[in-house]
């Protein structure tokens, strides 16, 4: 157990009591000066791993928490891990540099440990706090505004598909299916649990700001109704100069198909009394760079999304595949787990065959620390790029170029939602 000495005694780690978790999470809203809804406070409560959520106690008063849930993630390949969700982490301010995240951090990873999973992701509200604990930046999010006036997107012939309006809750079930079906065809995407759907839905009326309720518009196929994709959106309309200036903001667009996934943007695109169509987070090579008449009118922005801490190096190396064949040994450096730390040797033939990975006394070919590798984890940072920047050393002239190139994927990571 990790002891952090103060005037009344330790603070030390422990795991939640589901009775104590309204005081935790009020910790966390001054941790982070919100206060949010009751109703996005119910759903976070009903979604709260109580086993996996920690608290450092002051007393009577929880002054640090970390949580996690116990998801599964997309990587290279196609196979879909566990993986720690890490979330709902803070420390109060009266307690800030005096080792309170620090001790969460270790004892949340530990645990992680003990469980088995070889990897832990999160998305971060300071990003420069994790790189320490050896959180890699592995995937970046797209955010676009479109003036709908100046941009289209044309329909490909050939595609029989129809478009039908829904209601959310009651096509939930068969929109997650289609969602489930997508996770393994693009690393970073997360499966989603029972009781996640709650997430994509939720649009209580005291968080819609004016807006009109959560819409959902299905793409099926003509002949036999097959459900090809959805789009969930709102639209705020605003009324200027005596003219609409309705802005529509996309929630999610899913499509198996690229006829079903246009037809969707050309929906959104063309909706009565709206000028504006907002996106916050598309893949970095979402289609619709592709589809949209005039790439300029998107407005579009880049932000980080997912960091990747790899928990177990040689599983998680060997649970993923590489898209050129590999045969090299790493040196890792990982000062906050260090049963990683030492050399590997990484195996692959190609995209279609198993990689294997084992400890070896071999002369390495890379050196780099567990943070760099999580961030090529799922093929969206490049190892040559992160090189570039003096992050990892080339210790056998052409190893660069060779694992840079095992490592990429042809999809780019993506993280569907936040958590």
């Amino acid at each position: 157990m990790t002891h952090l000495p103060q005037e009344h005694g330790p603070l030390e780690p422990r795991v939640l009591q589901a009775a104590e978790w309204d005081g935790w999470y009020d910790a966390l809203e001054t941790a982070f000066g919100s206060a949010e809804s009751p109703e996005r406070r119910a759903m976070w409560q009903a979604l709260t791993e109580v086993d996996r959520s920690l608290a450092v106690w002051d007393g009577d008063r929880p002054v640090g928490a970390a949580g996690a849930f116990s998801f599964r993630l997309a990587v290279p390949g196609g196979a879909v891990l566990p993986a720690a969700g890490v979330t709902m982490v803070g420390v109060l301010p009266t307690h800030r540099r005096r080792g309170v995240l620090t001790a969460l951090m270790r004892r949340q990873l530990d645990d992680v440990h003990e469980r088995g999973e070889s990897l832990a992701v999160l998305t971060a509200s300071e990003p420069g706090i994790y790189g320490r604990y050896g959180y890699g930046l592995a995937s970046w999010q797209l955010g676009v505004r479109i003036d709908r006036a100046r941009a289209r997107v044309a329909r490909p012939a050939g595609e029989p598909v129809r478009l039908r309006l829904a209601d959310p809750a009651g096509s939930a079930a068969d929109c997650e299916r289609l969602y489930a079906a997508q996770v393994p065809l693009r690393p970073g995407m997360l499966a989603r649990r029972p009781g996640w759907e709650r997430v994509a839905l939720f649009d209580p009326p005291s968080e819609r700001g004016g807006r009109a309720p959560l819409q959902c518009v299905l793409a099926e196929d003509r002949a036999d109704a097959t459900l090809l994709g959805y789009a969930r959106y709102s639209v705020g309309i605003s009324w200027e100069h005596g003219g609409p200036g309705g802005e529509v903001r996309v929630r999610e667009v899913t499509a198996a198909t690229p006829g079903a996934r246009a037809a969707l943007w050309n929906y959104l695109l063309e909706l009565d009394l709206t000028d504006t169509v907002v996106a916050a987070s598309l893949p970095v090579d979402d289609p619709l760079l592709h589809l949209v008449s005039d790439p300029r009118r998107l407005r579009s922005q880049l932000s980080d999304a997912l960091f990747v801490r790899l928990v177990e190096v040689g599983d998680a190396l060997r649970s993923r595949r590489y898209a050129a064949p590999v045969d090299l040994v790493l040196a890792v450096e990982d000062e906050f787990c260090p049963w990683n730390t030492g050399r590997w040797h990484l195996h692959a033939a190609g995209p279609e065959h198993p990689a294997a990975c084992e400890p070896t006394e071999d002369a390495a070919d890379l050196a780099l620390s567990v943070r760099e590798l999580g961030a090529a984890y799922l093929g969206g940072c490049t190892l040559a790029a992160q090189a570039a920047a003096g992050l990892v050393r080339e210790l056998r002239p052409g190893a660069l170029a060779r694992a840079s190139a095992a490592f990429g994927w042809p999809v780019a990571p993506w993280l569907p939602h936040g958590f």
